[in-house]
Formats: C-alpha cells, sequence, structure tokens
C-alpha cells in the first residue's frame, strides 16, 4: 500500500512523525518496503498487505491501525454531507442488474452541471506522492476516495451514455471494446461490463471506456459505486491483461457497507472542486447491506492459545482500539466485526488479533513445548506401503504437473465425460487438468528417451479431473503404473502378477479379476476389478498413442483408482495352525482353446473344491508341435497340504 504521510495524518488526532508511522505499522503486521522523502516536506511510504488484508488498502484503514498502535493517536474519519436537489436521480437515469451474482450491489448517483478542469494543488501533491498523475478534478476525486477509503469509483460522461442509462450484463462473445488507457480488446460471455443501450462503456472492475470518458467538455456525470465478484475481476482482469488500482481492490473484496458511502464523499468533493448541482437520492440495484456478524470469544480459550493470562477487560480494549465492538457477558466476550473486516470469521480470528495488538514481543518465551504426538493413519500407512512394494519390483516414484496439452491429454478422458480447463493466459500450451496421470507418465519417459533411459517403470499416485455428463467437476486420487514392454505377453502378465501382488500384500486375501475389455488408446486392454468393483484399466499402448508423445519404445500402462487400494489396508488375515507335514505340489498340463483364459481355468479348478488344496499357480503356456493349431497348453501347479 503506498502512502503519503501527510495524506495519512489528516486522518489521526495530531501528526504523527514518519518513524512513529512506520515503527506501528511494522509492529501491526505491516512491514515497511520503501521511504523516501518527497520534496515539499511529505514522506512516501510503501508497507506490505497481505492478501486478507483488504480494509488496509487506504489510507483510513492505515490510519486505523497507526491509531490502534497509539491510544493518543485518535482516529478522524471525514465528515460527509451533500446537499441534493429537488430533482430525483430516477428521473435522469436507470440501472438494471442483470447480474447479481457478479454484481452484488451497483449504486449511481447523478451530479449534473458540473465544470471540468485542472484540480487543486493540495489535491494533485497527495495523488503524485504516491504516483498518480492528475488528471482533471473529477476524476482526481475518484482517485483521491479510493486511496482514501479503498472503494474504487468510476464516473461516466452522462450525454455520452447510449439511452443515459446503465445494464450490468456480461459481454457478448467477440464484443469490441476501447479502454480508457488507449487499448482495444475483443470481450468472451465470461466478462462482466457496464453497458449503456448499444455497447460496453466499462469493464466491471478493472477499467472504464475510452467512449465514455469525463474531459473538459464534460457537463453531466453518472457516479459509478459498486461491488464486485472478486474472482471475476481477477480473472478477467488477467485475460485482458489490464490491472489497475481498482482492480487489485476488487479482487480482495471491498466492503460491502462502504459502496454508498464512498459515493456519498466523491459527490461532496465534486461538487466542492466541480460545482453542479446532485440528483436527489441514489439508484441502488442488488443486495441490500450485510449486518455486522457478532462472534463470541471464551476468555479461557484465547488465554491459553496465546500462553499467557490476560483479563477480559484487557482483551477487550485490544480488540476495540481496532474498533470492533465489544462486550464482556460472563467468561466470554461477544464482538460485533465491522464488514470491512472480511478476514475476521472465526473466533480464532479474533484470538489472533488480541494477539498482534498485545504484541508477539510480550508474550514470554517457554523452552519446554508439550508435544502429543499422533500416530500415522492407516491411509498414510497404505500409501507409504504400496510405494515400498512398487519400488522393490523396480518402479521409481515421479511427481508430475497437474496440466498437460489437450492434444495428449484429450485422448485419456473417461468415456462420457468432458475435459476440465482454465482460461489462464499463462496456460495457453497446457490448459487441461489431467484427466488420468498416464499421459503425465508417458511425458516423464518421453524425458527419459531423450537422454538415454531404457527399461524405465514408473508410477505416480495423484489427482486426476474430468466433468460429468451433469457437467460436475470429478475429482479422485489415481494410481497410474508405466513400464516399457519387450514381449508384449510377459509383459500383460508382468503388470496382473504386479497388480495382484499390491492387492494381495496390502489386504491379504482378495478378489482381484482381469477381463479383455475394448478401450481407446489401448491395444490389448484388461478391465481389472477388485472385490468386485471396477477400479480401472492396463494393457498395452497402441501405436498411435505412441507415436503421438513421440516413444520409440512400446509401453504397458495401468491406470486405476487408488481408494480400493487403501481400502484393504490393513490386511486381515486367517491364521492357521501350522502343519506338520510337508506340502505336495502337482503340476498339471490342460489342453484348451485359445481364446480360454486363466481366468476362466483358474474358476473350474476351484470349483470343484479340492480337498487340502492350499494354493492354486499360474506355471506357463505352450504353443507349437505338436499341438494343434487354435490349441494351448496351460501348466498349472497344485500345492496339498493336511
Amino acid at each position: 500500500m503506498k502512502l503519503s504521510l501527510n495524506w495519512l495524518n489528516r486522518y489521526l488526532s495530531a501528526p504523527a512523525s514518519q518513524e512513529k508511522v512506520c515503527t506501528l505499522l511494522g509492529q501491526q503486521g505491516f512491514p515497511i518496503e520503501d521511504q523516501e522523502q518527497l520534496p515539499g516536506g511529505d514522506v512516501f511510504i510503501d508497507a506490505e498487505v497481505t492478501s486478507n488484508r483488504s480494509d488496509s488498502l487506504s489510507h483510513i484503514g492505515m490510519a486505523r491501525e497507526v491509531s490502534a498502535g497509539d491510544s493518543e493517536l485518535q482516529l478522524n474519519t471525514p465528515d460527509i454531507t451533500i446537499t441534493e436537489s429537488d430533482t430525483a436521480v430516477e428521473s435522469l437515469t436507470s440501472v438494471a442488474n442483470d447480474e447479481t451474482e457478479l454484481c452484488p450491489v451497483y449504486t449511481a448517483r447523478v451530479i449534473q452541471g458540473v465544470k471540468v478542469g485542472p484540480s487543486p494543488q493540495w489535491l494533485v501533491d497527495l495523488l503524485e506522492a504516491i504516483g498518480l498523475r492528475s488528471v482533471n478534478n473529477v476524476v482526481d476525486v475518484t482517485n483521491f476516495v479510493l486511496m482514501e477509503m479503498g472503494q474504487p469509483l468510476h464516473t461516466f460522461d452522462m450525454d455520452k451514455l447510449d439511452g443515459g442509462k446503465i445494464i450490468v450484463r456480461r459481454a457478448k462473445a467477440g464484443e469490441a471494446f476501447a479502454a480508457i488507457d488507449g487499448t482495444n480488446h475483443k470481450l468472451d460471455d465470461a466478462m462482466l461490463v457496464i453497458a449503456d443501450a448499444s455497447k460496453p462503456q466499462a469493464v466491471a472492475g478493472v477499467m472504464g471506456g475510452l467512449d465514455s470518458e469525463v474531459t473538459d467538455g464534460t457537463t453531466n456525470i453518472l457516479l459509478e459505486s459498486a461491488r464486485f465478484d472478486q474472482l471475476s475481476v481477477r480473472t478477467t482482469s488477467r485475460r485482458m491483461k489490464l490491472s489497475s488500482d481498482s482492480s487489485y481492490r476488487f479482487e480482495r473484496g471491498v466492503d460491502p457497507c462502504g459502496v454508498e458511502i464512498a459515493s456519498k464523499r466523491a459527490a461532496q468533493l465534486i461538487m466542492e472542486l466541480a460545482g453542479g448541482t446532485l440528483a436527489k437520492g441514489v439508484i441502488r440495484a442488488g443486495e441490500t447491506e450485510p449486518v455486522p456478524k457478532v462472534i463470541e470469544l471464551r476468555i479461557k480459550r484465547c488465554n491459553d492459545i496465546m500462553g499467557v493470562t490476560l483479563k477480559p477487560e484487557v482483551m477487550a480494549g485490544l480488540l476495540s482500539s481496532l474498533t470492533l465492538e465489544t462486550e464482556i457477558e460472563g467468561d466470554k466476550l461477544k464482538v460485533t466485526v465491522p464488514t470491512y473486516r472480511s478476514d475476521i470469521e472465526r473466533e480464532v480470528d479474533l484470538i489472533e488479533e488480541v494477539t498482534r495488538m498485545y504484541g508477539m514481543a510480550n508474550i514470554p518465551v517457554n523452552d519446554s513445548i508439550t508435544l502429543r504426538v499422533r500416530p500415522p493413519q492407516n491411509n498414510l500407512k497404505a500409501r507409504k506401503r504400496l510405494g515400498q512394494i512398487l519400488v522393490s519390483h523396480g518402479y521409481c516414484e515421479t511427481m508430475t504437473f497437474s496440466f498437460v496439452n489437450p492434444k495428449l491429454g484429450g485422448r485419456f478422458v473417461p468415456v462420457g465425460n468432458k475435459p476440465l480447463e482454465i482460461g489462464d493466459e499463462r496456460r495457453k500450451s497446457e490448459p487441461m487438468l489431467r484427466p488420468s496421470l498416464i499421459p503425465s507418465l508417458m511425458i516423464c519417459r518421453k524425458g527419459n528417451q531423450d537422454v538415454g533411459n531404457s527399461d524405465v517403470k514408473l508410477f505416480e499416485t495423484a489427482s486426476v479431473w474430468s466433468r460429468n455428463a451433469k457437467d460436475e467437476i470429478v475429482e479422485h486420487r489415481e494410481l497410474a503404473l508405466l513400464a516399457d514392454v519387450s514381449d508384449p505377453q510377459l509383459a500383460l502378465r508382468s503388470m496382473r502378477g504386479l497388480l495382484e501382488e499390491l492387492a494381495e500384500r496390502l489386504g491379504g486375501n482378495v478378489d482381484l479379476q482381469l477381463e479383455a475389455t475394448d478401450a481407446k488408446c489401448y491395444s490389448d486392454a484388461l478391465a481389472v476389478t477388485l472385490n468386485g468393483k471396477a477400479i480401472g484399466i492396463m494393457g498395452l499402448i497402441d501405436k498411435k498413442t505412441q507415436d503421438a508423445f513421440d516413444l520409440q519404445t512400446p509401453v504397458i500402462a495401468a491406470s486405476l483408482v487408488l481408494q480400493p487400494f487403501i481400502d484393504l489396508y490393513p490386511a486381515q488375515r486367517l491364521v492357521g495352525s501350522l502343519s506338520r507335514f510337508p506340502a505336495i505340489e502337482r503340476d498339471l498340463s490342460v489342453l484348451v482353446k485359445d481364446e480360454v483364459t486363466w481366468d476362466q481355468i483358474q474358476e473350474q479348478v476351484l470349483a470343484t473344491k479340492p480337498e487340502f488344496m492350499e494354493s492354486l499357480d499360474f506355471v506357463t503356456t505352450y504353443r507349437g508341435k505338436p499341438i494343434p493349431k487354435g490349441i494351448k497348453s496351460v501348466s498349472l501347479r497344485l500345492t496339498f497340504r493336511d
């Protein structure tokens, strides 16, 4: 926040020195980044303000903090009195707010017969002290009130508004807009504009338009004071690559109850400096002013967290110094939070304010701290165990970026879903939030290929996103595996064995099944189910997809929902007494048709429920002479134990 010392002192009961202001602001949590002595005796001060303290992005806001730190410096806010004519503002203009979600409140006043000209020297000096150039007396007043109260304002030349009215609406796709800084823009339908009957005259919360700017020939003005959605202003500002002092404040939030106060203040100053008559009343389109919230603060809770014992009267005094109305009720304080303090939402926020005002330096150091260590939760243990198993099989864990190029990531969007993209100019090449981890692993594999690494095995666990048929955002954590392939059939069997081992070592006796299926981006795909629930897919990546990622080596991949594996942990194993007899193994070879799978063979054997059978394992498959074409020999091993 750029400050002028002379300007700041206008709101204090006595002038404060540069040293005192900088010291008090530093103690209050606003580090001083720069100081500079200016010609004429003023001092420029640049204080750092965190993004949640939008109430301090003004000279009155900073004066409030200085006053809170020194009881001898009382806060003096300006007296606001306006004289209105008999002409109702509704007879001169109208406001239609078609987007109350993006513009919760829009107010308009009309001042007729103004004389636009140079500003008085005192106003020019204050604005120039913080790096703002003087334009004219009307525009300078809006900038002055912006820096005084933190509420952005805008003035339109009434005679340049088609139809003499204001319409708050979304822009039309491709609609042209000439900004007041001389730049031309094409708008999209996500942007909010302030329009007249025919075209946009301002981009809401960002910048006014060139067509309706106030010039020396302006005589009638419409004064805008509004509150716009923070995210909408930020998104629009970044898309248009336009930033202003107004957009900076709207992005962080303005006081809902300060909209009309700032409008009155600006009207008062405009009439003082530019003359004119103010139409009676104000047009307000949108919600009414909110009621300040009341939060209860437990005195014992505050003392326990601070580590000191403060009396209720002391706590109440510290909060009252910040203009927080406080009442003591038994073992609690009832605190009324002004609407400009949007950062105070809970009891802990009040405790933070008490601590800040009391001073961290006044809290004694405790060299002995009692910590209660919470044992790791099962889900964390499961993830760690899963990683250990995969690493033991030669896999390397990766951490890749969440955004991918749509041409690559779009291939892996789940069937029936749509990709999720963001409209950020800085992410033009990779605007898509990945719908699967496989594209990220394939990009990582390409990086290994470029440096000559071979026989690469990768895995990652992270979130993936898409939109379902209802346009709802779907998010879940995924486990993805990727490995080089030399022998396709061996690779499929190895991946299957790895998944079975993962499930068994995490959860003991589980039922993991694989069934042939068709899936885009895969040449040989298997649907994976765990305990009867579909959890994903594994298979060989097809040649077309491989070429799209410029991979020279074929790869096999598995894309699985992570949570079912986590839910298996810890394993619930049934343990019996050790047998007194050694196991007996019998290897059998059976001739079956080529299309018969191991799952089908296993199912048939288990269905007979052989007595004393301890395990059933696959050994090998043979095709060739003397076995007829279309037939294969499958060898299996049965282990028996009494």
